[in-house]
Parts: structure tokens; sequence; C-alpha cells
């Protein structure tokens, strides 16, 4: 006991702690029936861990309100970049928590997992499931996250989970039939015995057929306890009434009610504690690939290609590692970023001695630095502002613009030490055919890169790649119609919204698979994280450097019309799809 409560103080060691000994009273109770300072406990912390992962101010809320509904609490929360405080009641008694994160960042599947989680508990408490249609999917997910399987793939413990039931229930059916085979060649072996005319007028004998005063057969009766143990029997009679609990299961009669504060704890535990599913080296070569193909997405040739791949391949295995020993953010930012650029420029220098050809490749070191683009705080923020949730957007954004400063500023120094001069990449000359063909495969090697990044499963990455490969490809398409860059950036995430809609929609309706469901959210991020105008950004913060003032506005400010179009397009598919955003109330 002692040492649960301490653990869930451990995860609570930026913000002010709860009255430890009403958590304690209330660990082994029912979470339905444990008092506020538990129940809150339980809001407040799946608030802190949805905020962490990196999710807008509007989904946090959301969420807690989730969680808070079945319990019967009403909660107000002020949600901002890195901190909560949340008021509870539950009519009796108030209870005010406040929760201060270190940092922030974007863990996509434990964004999944506490949608799972937050059915789970709403079924655990008799209340219907939201996210998904079938709520057995979310209660076998949470059920197998405590599975030693589960910590690369929950789906797959819970798959193996299920066919290993169906396994001991088909066997059990099996043996439940050869009984009743057996039972039946038995009796067909005995012989009947059958009574003389001298024994139809002799007294019944104890089995026979016997009315008693309740009109009810003493053999009927004897054959009733002969299939039904007396604990499981229930009383005839007027009083009937006061046993119908008798002869339930457990787990039948208000079942939801068993789960305790301090198993709904242990499960959080599980989703709190998960290591990421990729290793530094994979997240690296990931990487690697996102920024290659957002370099051919730019115009980019192969010699660009190449070492931007090695430059972000280096670069963020380096971010890893240091975000390992939990240092500063902007920190990690600045040195991640000097050294993709170093590598990549040492990339293009060592074929430059076998082709002098990739010497003049000087624009590639800044797609070698776009893996370190904000997108999950550039879009959120906007979403929040969209949601009229001004402090948490206006904070968003500018943790947004801090580490594209850092970013920034890191390139323009290499340049100068290794005297870069980015001047843009020269065009390929290719067939316009084969163009889309190839951006099309890029689009979505890119988003999978950004998705594995952002700790997606495989196949929450292969669906966001696969809806960022029809929408960036239509975007480059339009603007080579014409279409300014702006409007092609608003048309590509709305229609990445409305994909997304659509997709979530048809897991609901069965026609795709349940495992196959995913928080919008998941899959809209990294479909348009590859349509922000990194290259412009950093050509701005370059010509800066170098003093030229007109130019460096010229690449800012077309900078920022195409990054406010893509949290826009994402707002309208939210309200033409969803009926939340479509009114304020």
């Amino acid at each position: 006991m002692d040492e649960s409560v301490e653990a869930v103080s451990q995860y609570h060691t930026h913000s002010i702690p709860l009255d430890m000994e009403d958590i304690e009273r209330d660990w082994d109770k029912p979470v339905a029936d444990a008092g506020i300072a538990g129940k809150a406990s339980v809001i407040v912390r799946v608030g802190m861990l949805d905020l962490g992962s990196g999710t807008g101010s509007f989904r946090v809320r959301e969420m807690m309100h989730r969680i808070a509904f079945p319990l019967g609490v009403h909660v107000r929360a002020d949600v901002n970049l890195t901190d909560i405080e949340a008021s509870c009641t539950d009519g009796k008694a108030r209870v005010t928590e406040v929760v201060d994160l270190p940092s922030t960042g974007v863990n996509t599947e434990r964004i999944w997992l506490l949608e799972h989680f937050a059915d789970w508990f709403n079924i655990k408490l008799g209340e219907s499931s939201v996210y998904h249609a079938k709520p057995a999917v979310s209660q076998e997910l949470v059920e197998q996250l405590g599975n030693p399987t589960a910590g690369k793939s929950v789906l797959r413990a819970a798959a193996e989970a299920k066919a290993r039931k169906a396994s001991e229930a088909h066997e059990a059916h099996e043996a439940h039939e050869a009984h009743e085979a057996h039972e039946a060649h038995t009796a067909s072996l005995q012989t009947p015995v059958v009574p003389s005319p001298s024994q139809t007028t002799a007294p019944q004998s104890e089995g026979t057929q016997q009315e008693n005063p309740d009109g009810q057969s003493q053999l009927q009766g004897e054959t009733r306890s002969a299939k039904t143990p007396r604990s499981e029997r229930k009383p005839l009679g007027q009083y009937a009434e006061h046993f119908d609990h008798i002869g339930l299961r457990p787990d039948a009669d208000h079942g939801h009610r068993g789960v305790t504060l301090g198993q709904v704890h242990a499960r959080l535990d599980l989703i709190e504690q998960r290591k990421p599913l990729y290793q530094p080296l994979f997240s690296g070569f990931a990487s690697g690939v996102a920024c290659a193909s957002f370099v051919f997405l730019l115009g980019g040739g192969p010699f660009d290609m190449l070492g931007a791949f090695f430059g972000a391949f280096i670069g963020h295995w380096v971010r890893r590692r240091l975000f390992a020993h939990h240092l500063n953010q902007f920190f990690v930012t600045f040195v991640s970023v000097a050294i993709a650029a170093l590598v990549c420029t040492g990339t293009l220098r060592l074929i430059g001695m076998v082709d002098p050809v990739a010497l003049q490749h000087d624009t590639a070191y800044i797609g070698a630095m776009l893996f370190v683009i904000p997108g999950f705080p550039l879009i959120t923020g906007g979403l929040d502002m969209a949601k009229i949730d001004f402090p948490s957007g206006i904070q968003r954004l500018c943790y947004t613009m801090t580490i594209i400063l850092m970013a920034t500023f890191a390139g323009w120094m290499v340049a100068v030490i290794v005297h870069l001069n980015p001047q843009g990449f020269a065009p390929l000359g290719l067939n316009p055919w084969l163009n889309g063909a190839l951006r099309c495969v890029a689009a979505f090697a890119g988003v999978w890169g950004f998705s594995v990044l952002f700790n997606s499963p495989q196949r929450m990455c292969m669906t966001a790649a696969f809806i960022g490969a029809i929408t960036d490809t239509l975007r480059l398409t339009i603007v080579d119609f014409g279409v300014p860059a702006e409007a092609a950036a608003f048309i590509g995430a709305l229609l990445s919204g409305l994909l997304a809609s659509a997709w979530r929609s048809s897991v609901r309706r069965g026609l795709l698979p349940p495992y196959l469901g995913y928080p919008r959210i998941c899959l809209t991020v990294p479909s348009i994280v590859i349509m922000v105008p990194g290259l412009y950004m950093y050509q701005a913060m370059f010509h800066l450097g170098q003093f030229d003032t007109l130019l460096a506005l010229n690449w800012a400010f077309r900078a920022f019309m195409v990054i406010i179009c893509l949290p826009i397009g994402l707002a309208m598919a939210r309200v033409i799809t969803d009926k939340s955003w479509r009114y304020d109330v």
C-alpha cells in the first residue's frame, strides 16, 4: 500500500501534492466510491500525460472531462503549454490541483493509448465507449499493457491474447461436447425398469412425482439441485426478489464498480512508463529518410538528398542521446542542428573528391536540419487559437518560434564558418508524370519518417504516410499549375483533415478494421508537417545574418503566410466534420 501511494506521489513531483492520506484511504476502494482527492488524482494525471505528449489544450480538456463524467465530477481546467490548473468538485467537496511540467515533447503512441484508456475507464464504470464503436477493442488493448509483448506492440499483444482465449474456448467446447457424448452413450447402455401394475397403485416413493405445497415437484427440485449448486440457487416465495444477486458472476453484479483507484493508477503507470518504440539508431535513420524526401520535394537532386540523409541521421541520433540526459531543449536543438549541417557539408565534400559537381550543392545543409521543425506545437497552437484559447495558442507559437530561431541560428553559424552560400536547388528537368510519381513516393517516405520521430506505431505511420502522399502530391501539383503556395498549403491541410476524419469514421462504421482507428491529430500533423516551409525560414535567417534585411523579410513573410494557412486548413476540416467545432457552446 505505502509503495503504491509513493508511486503516485512520484509522478506528481511537478504539482502541488494532493492529500496523500485521502488517497491512501481510498486506494483499494472502487474509484467511483473514492473521495474527491482520489478522483482528482486520476483526472489530473490523465490530463498531465496527455499534455506531456504534445497534444493541444482543447484535447487535454476534452480528455479530462471524459474521465470526470463517469465519476460524477465537474472539472474546470486552465491548460497551457506546460501547466494545468484544474478544479474538481463532486457536489460535496472541492479540490484544486496545479501541474507544472518541466518540458514538452511529442509522443503520439501515448495520445493513442490514452484514448483507449478513457474508453476502458468509461466501460469499467458502466458508461459507453466514445473512441471506438466496439468497446472490446479498448478493453483488450488496455488490459494487455502489462504483457511483456506489449513493449514493442500493444496490438500484437492484444491479438495474441485474443487468439489464446479463442483457442482455450475452442478446447473447452470440444471437451464439453466429448463429455456430453460420453454421457449420452452411457445412458443408452442402461436398460430402463418397467414398473409392474401393482407398483402403479403403491404409494409414491421418494424420487417420484410428488406435489408440495408450493406447487413444485420434488423430483424437479432434486434435478435442479443436481445441476445448480446450493450456494447459487435462489429461494422461492415472497422474499425471492431480495436474493437476485445469488448465482451471478462476481463481475456481473455492478462489476463496473469493482475497478479500484489503485488499479486505475496501475494502468496509467504502464502508459507513462512505456519506453520509446524505436531505438536512437532507427530513429536517426527515419530522420534521414524524412529529410532526404523533404529535400526532393523542395526540388533537390541526388547529391542534396544524400547529404541531407547523413546529416539528419547523425543529427537526430545525437539529439536523442542528449535528450536521454534531460538536457535543455534549446541547447540540444542548437547542438544537433550544428552537427547535422557539418555532417551534411562534410559528406558532400567527400563526394566532391570523386565528383566535383557535389561541391556546388550548398543548399543541401538546410535540408539536413529540417528534422527539428516543431510541427506539433505549431499546428496545435493554431488549433488552440481557433478554439479561442489564446493563452495556450500564443505560448505554443512562441515555443515554436524559439525552436526555429535556435535552429536557424545554428545553421547560419555553420554556413558562415564553412563559407556556404545557399542559392536554392537547381531544376531537375524531370518528365511531369515521372516527377509526380516520385513526389508521391517521397511524400510517403517523408511522412513515414516524421511519424517515427513522433513515436507512432508502424500502422499509424503507414496510415499517416498514405494521407500525406495524397495531400502533398496534390499540393505540389497545383502549385505547378500556378496556384499560390499559400492557397495550396491551405488546400493540402484541409484535405488532410478531411481524409483523417473519413478514416476514423470508416473505422467506427466497420468499413476498416477496428485496430486501424487513430486520433485525428496523430494522422494530420505528420501528414502536413512536410508542408512547413522550413527552407523559407532558414533562408530568412541566413539573409538576416548577412544584413540583407529586405531579402530576409521577403523569405520570412513568405514562410509566415504558408505557416498560418496550415492550421487554418485543419481547423476548417474540423468545423466541417465535428459538431463540437462547428458551434460555440
